[in-house]
């Protein structure tokens, strides 16, 4: 498996050989804030170091800072080439709609829409026959700093992510 990427793939690769699907799943909870997050995926590999695909993705908050509680709920979804250039290192790049609904007091939130630019690599470590590890590190080239009264889905402009992939 170091070789991961540079096998031959020839016309016997039938179109389910070359679907994957993988995604997040992240949970955090504390006294004042509860998060749960879902983001599958799909993808094809065009060939053995190329391949494209989509997320969706769901997000529900609840903020126990407000009385009653607060929830939100954020959803999207992305497109996105991954290219392997050297074993298990790949370059990625994506493109984001998140839908995001921001806290204003404890029975208002308001709703915005924002597209990113996400570019960067990461790693790869193959788990088994079918299944990996993924851990990438991107940067929104759309990023923007908040200003007064501003609100934005990213307090950075870079983006971590990790997770497992089937498939691929």
């Amino acid at each position: 498996m170091a070789q991961w990427g540079d096998e031959e793939m020839d016309d016997s690769y039938s179109w389910r050989d070359r679907v994957f699907t993988g995604g997040g799943f992240g949970l955090s909870f504390s006294r004042t804030f509860d998060f749960v997050s879902v983001s599958p995926i799909v993808g094809y590999r065009i060939n053995p170091k190329l391949a494209a695909g989509f997320g969706v993705q769901y997000q529900y908050s609840r903020y126990k800072i407000f009385n009653p509680d607060l929830t939100t709920h954020n959803y999207g979804g992305s497109v996105f080439t991954r290219y392997n250039f050297y074993g298990p290192l790949f370059l990625h790049a994506e493109y984001e709609y998140l839908n995001y609904e921001f806290p204003i007091t404890s029975t208002d939130s308001e709703r915005r829409g924002y597209n990113s630019v996400l570019g960067g690599g990461g790693f790869f470590q193959p788990i088994g026959r079918n299944a990996g590890f993924f851990i990438s590190v991107l940067y929104n080239f759309t990023y923007q700093e908040p200003r007064a009264n501003d609100f934005f889905p990213y307090d950075s402009p870079w983006v971590i992510r990790a997770g497992i992939t089937e498939g691929y």
